[in-house]
């Protein structure tokens, strides 16, 4: 599953990266940075659901408001993962955004065009300091515990806990991962 997982992201993140690479040959050169950061969106969008594919087939667990296992839900597992997509390719973007720019400003100075050996050492350090902020921020985009209304919930699930407690139970919870 691990080995299936690497091998479609990184195959989707080539394709992307040389599929994007052909189409911005006459775009201006800014354009041509970005595209690293649509190849790492592409891989985290295959990736994250390749590596969490039995999830989406047997579902997660959904309790109530208590801790009460009520079943699993392929449902919540779809909307956890994609949030969890979306709060990776948040992480990833000021530093695949924005840096390309800031290199681009500073690239035109003399002290800059000297010491391009520096750049690279340079674009990790502001890499870093990126993540320092972006990681938790894009972590608290979505709750660890997210909610799910039950009649969003597939048909038998929500039927089951139906007529197991009525309507004592309007919303379920689940562990939407990281």
């Amino acid at each position: 599953q691990i080995g299936v997982a690497y091998v479609t992201a990184t195959s989707t993140a080539l394709a992307t990266a040389v599929g994007l690479n052909l189409y911005t040959k006459k775009a201006p050169p800014l354009v041509a940075r970005w595209v690293p950061f649509a190849a790492v969106a592409a891989a985290n969008c295959v990736n994250i659901p390749m590596m969490r594919q039995q999830e989406i087939l047997n579902g997660i667990a959904v309790t109530d408001e208590n801790g009460n296992t009520l079943g699993h839900s392929k449902k919540a597992a779809a909307k956890g993962i994609t949030q969890v997509a979306i709060s990776r390719i948040t992480m990833a973007a000021p530093g695949m955004i924005i840096l390309p720019i800031i290199m681009q400003r500073l690239e035109k100075y003399k002290f800059m065009q000297r010491i391009t050996f520096l750049h690279g050492p340079i674009q990790v350090m502001f890499v870093g300091v990126f993540l320092i902020f972006m990681v938790p921020a894009a972590c608290s985009l979505f709750p660890q515990r997210c909610s799910m209304t039950v009649s969003k919930l597939e048909p038998e699930l929500r039927d089951s806990i139906v007529s197991r407690y009525g309507d004592k139970v309007q919303i379920v919870y689940f562990n939407k991962g990281l």
